[in-house]
Protein backbone atom coordinates (compact mmCIF):
# COMPACT_ATOMS: atom_id res chain seq x y z
CA UNK A 1 0.00 0.00 0.00
CA UNK A 2 2.97 2.35 0.70
CA UNK A 3 4.13 2.91 -3.07
CA UNK A 4 6.08 6.07 -3.74
CA UNK A 5 4.93 8.50 -6.48
CA UNK A 6 6.81 11.00 -5.76
CA UNK A 7 7.80 12.88 -9.32
CA UNK A 8 4.30 12.91 -10.13
CA UNK A 9 2.69 14.08 -6.84
CA UNK A 10 5.01 17.19 -6.94
CA UNK A 11 3.74 17.98 -10.70
CA UNK A 12 0.41 17.91 -9.10
CA UNK A 13 1.55 20.39 -6.14
CA UNK A 14 3.82 22.73 -7.30
CA UNK A 15 1.88 23.03 -10.57
CA UNK A 16 -2.00 23.88 -8.09
CA UNK A 17 0.69 25.77 -6.03
CA UNK A 18 1.85 28.11 -9.01
CA UNK A 19 -1.70 28.51 -10.52
CA UNK A 20 -3.23 29.02 -6.63
CA UNK A 21 -0.33 31.94 -6.21
CA UNK A 22 -0.21 33.40 -8.66
CA UNK A 23 -3.62 34.08 -9.40
CA UNK A 24 -3.55 35.57 -5.71
CA UNK A 25 -1.15 37.46 -6.26
CA UNK A 26 -2.43 38.82 -9.75
CA UNK A 27 -5.53 39.99 -7.99
CA UNK A 28 -4.40 41.51 -4.86
CA UNK A 29 -1.33 42.44 -5.75
CA UNK A 30 -0.77 43.11 -9.82
CA UNK A 31 -4.43 44.38 -10.15
CA UNK A 32 -3.77 46.90 -7.10
CA UNK A 33 -0.07 48.33 -7.79
CA UNK A 34 -1.95 48.76 -11.68
CA UNK A 35 -4.79 50.63 -9.46
CA UNK A 36 -2.75 52.77 -7.33
CA UNK A 37 -0.03 53.83 -9.99
CA UNK A 38 -2.53 53.70 -13.19
CA UNK A 39 -3.57 57.11 -13.57
CA UNK A 40 -6.27 56.70 -15.85
CA UNK A 41 -8.55 54.18 -16.31
CA UNK A 42 -7.30 53.05 -19.62
CA UNK A 43 -3.61 53.21 -18.03
CA UNK A 44 -4.41 51.30 -15.54
CA UNK A 45 -5.73 48.08 -17.73
CA UNK A 46 -2.63 48.47 -20.10
CA UNK A 47 -0.44 48.04 -16.58
CA UNK A 48 -2.47 44.89 -15.52
CA UNK A 49 -3.02 43.30 -19.02
CA UNK A 50 0.89 43.49 -19.60
CA UNK A 51 1.55 41.70 -16.15
CA UNK A 52 -0.98 39.12 -16.76
CA UNK A 53 -0.47 38.44 -19.69
CA UNK A 54 3.25 37.55 -19.09
CA UNK A 55 2.14 35.42 -16.27
CA UNK A 56 -0.18 33.18 -19.09
CA UNK A 57 3.24 31.00 -20.11
CA UNK A 58 4.05 30.30 -16.75
CA UNK A 59 -0.12 29.74 -15.52
CA UNK A 60 -0.23 26.79 -18.91
CA UNK A 61 2.70 25.02 -17.79
CA UNK A 62 1.32 25.16 -13.85
CA UNK A 63 -2.07 24.32 -14.87
CA UNK A 64 -0.16 21.59 -17.24
CA UNK A 65 1.79 20.05 -14.76
CA UNK A 66 -0.78 19.83 -12.71
CA UNK A 67 -3.39 18.41 -14.51
CA UNK A 68 -0.56 15.49 -16.00
CA UNK A 69 0.10 14.72 -12.26
CA UNK A 70 -3.94 14.62 -11.42
CA UNK A 71 -3.80 12.34 -14.48
CA UNK A 72 -1.05 10.31 -13.35
CA UNK A 73 -2.42 10.04 -9.04
CA UNK A 74 -5.86 8.88 -10.80
CA UNK A 75 -4.13 5.89 -12.64
CA UNK A 76 -1.92 4.84 -9.47
CA UNK A 77 -4.67 5.09 -7.32
CA UNK A 78 -7.71 4.19 -9.20
CA UNK A 79 -7.70 0.50 -6.62
CA UNK A 80 -8.39 3.62 -3.71
CA UNK A 81 -10.74 5.20 -5.93
CA UNK A 82 -12.58 2.11 -6.64
CA UNK A 83 -13.08 0.41 -3.22
CA UNK A 84 -11.96 3.05 -0.30
CA UNK A 85 -15.22 4.77 0.80
CA UNK A 86 -15.38 8.47 0.49
CA UNK A 87 -12.12 8.50 -1.90
CA UNK A 88 -14.34 8.53 -5.12
CA UNK A 89 -17.02 11.55 -4.12
CA UNK A 90 -14.00 13.71 -3.17
CA UNK A 91 -12.12 12.48 -6.55
CA UNK A 92 -15.19 13.66 -8.44
CA UNK A 93 -15.50 16.52 -6.41
CA UNK A 94 -11.70 17.40 -7.13
CA UNK A 95 -12.57 16.90 -10.64
CA UNK A 96 -15.54 19.24 -10.88
CA UNK A 97 -13.55 22.12 -9.06
CA UNK A 98 -10.62 21.95 -11.17
CA UNK A 99 -13.08 22.07 -14.41
CA UNK A 100 -14.40 24.95 -12.57
CA UNK A 101 -11.24 26.29 -12.35
CA UNK A 102 -10.13 25.69 -15.79
CA UNK A 103 -13.88 27.38 -16.90
CA UNK A 104 -12.81 30.60 -14.82
CA UNK A 105 -8.76 30.86 -15.98
CA UNK A 106 -9.99 30.89 -19.77
CA UNK A 107 -12.83 33.09 -19.08
CA UNK A 108 -10.55 35.86 -17.16
CA UNK A 109 -7.77 35.07 -19.62
CA UNK A 110 -10.57 36.01 -22.67
CA UNK A 111 -11.99 38.68 -20.76
CA UNK A 112 -8.60 40.15 -20.34
CA UNK A 113 -7.67 40.59 -23.99
CA UNK A 114 -10.74 41.96 -24.85
CA UNK A 115 -10.06 44.94 -21.98
CA UNK A 116 -6.51 44.86 -23.43
CA UNK A 117 -7.58 45.47 -27.14
CA UNK A 118 -9.73 47.94 -26.01
CA UNK A 119 -7.01 49.89 -23.86
CA UNK A 120 -4.40 49.57 -26.47
CA UNK A 121 -3.09 52.50 -28.25
CA UNK A 122 -1.92 50.48 -30.90
CA UNK A 123 -3.14 51.35 -34.43
CA UNK A 124 -4.18 47.48 -35.03
CA UNK A 125 -5.59 47.06 -31.57
CA UNK A 126 -7.74 50.28 -32.43
CA UNK A 127 -8.63 48.53 -35.67
CA UNK A 128 -9.77 45.22 -33.81
CA UNK A 129 -11.13 46.55 -30.69
CA UNK A 130 -13.60 49.08 -33.18
CA UNK A 131 -14.75 45.77 -35.50
CA UNK A 132 -15.76 43.94 -31.77
CA UNK A 133 -16.76 46.96 -29.25
CA UNK A 134 -16.97 45.71 -26.09
CA UNK A 135 -19.19 47.66 -22.79
CA UNK A 136 -15.64 48.18 -21.09
CA UNK A 137 -17.12 48.45 -17.81
CA UNK A 138 -19.21 45.54 -17.73
CA UNK A 139 -15.99 43.54 -19.05
CA UNK A 140 -13.98 45.18 -16.22
CA UNK A 141 -16.33 43.77 -13.24
CA UNK A 142 -16.70 40.40 -14.95
CA UNK A 143 -12.99 40.20 -14.90
CA UNK A 144 -12.43 40.92 -11.58
CA UNK A 145 -15.18 38.38 -10.62
CA UNK A 146 -13.53 36.01 -12.54
CA UNK A 147 -9.77 36.85 -11.64
CA UNK A 148 -10.81 36.19 -8.03
CA UNK A 149 -12.88 32.87 -8.55
CA UNK A 150 -9.87 31.60 -9.84
CA UNK A 151 -8.10 31.83 -6.48
CA UNK A 152 -11.09 30.63 -4.61
CA UNK A 153 -11.47 27.76 -6.53
CA UNK A 154 -7.80 26.46 -6.70
CA UNK A 155 -7.52 27.64 -2.86
CA UNK A 156 -10.53 24.32 -2.33
CA UNK A 157 -8.13 21.83 -4.73
CA UNK A 158 -5.45 22.42 -2.05
CA UNK A 159 -8.29 21.44 0.80
CA UNK A 160 -9.10 18.85 -1.36
CA UNK A 161 -6.18 17.51 -1.60
CA UNK A 162 -5.58 17.55 2.05
CA UNK A 163 -8.24 15.41 2.19
CA UNK A 164 -7.03 12.84 -0.25
CA UNK A 165 -4.04 12.87 1.88
CA UNK A 166 -5.67 12.23 4.70
CA UNK A 167 -7.63 9.51 3.06
CA UNK A 168 -4.67 7.99 1.71
CA UNK A 169 -2.80 7.31 5.23
CA UNK A 170 -3.17 3.11 6.42
CA UNK A 171 -5.67 4.21 9.49
CA UNK A 172 -8.01 5.47 6.56
CA UNK A 173 -7.62 2.91 3.85
CA UNK A 174 -8.43 -0.08 5.45
CA UNK A 175 -11.46 0.93 7.22
CA UNK A 176 -12.53 2.78 3.99
CA UNK A 177 -11.78 -0.32 2.19
CA UNK A 178 -14.08 -2.69 4.44
CA UNK A 179 -17.07 -0.28 4.34
CA UNK A 180 -17.50 0.15 1.25
CA UNK A 181 -17.22 -3.65 0.53
CA UNK A 182 -19.92 -3.80 3.98
CA UNK A 183 -21.72 -1.29 1.86
CA UNK A 184 -21.87 -3.50 -1.72
CA UNK A 185 -22.78 -6.80 -0.07
CA UNK A 186 -26.09 -5.02 1.66
CA UNK A 187 -26.65 -3.63 -2.09
CA UNK A 188 -26.56 -7.24 -3.51
CA UNK A 189 -28.49 -8.87 -0.12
Amino acid sequence: MSERNTAIRSLHDLGLAAWFGGSLMGAVGLNGAARDEGGTEAARDRISSSGWAKWVPVNAAAIGAHLFGGGGLLAVNAHRVATQQGVAASTMAKTVVTGAALAATAYARVLGKKIELASSSAPEDIEKAEKHPIDLNRARRQLAGAQWAVPALTGCLVVLNALHGEQQRPAEQIPGMWERARSATHLMS
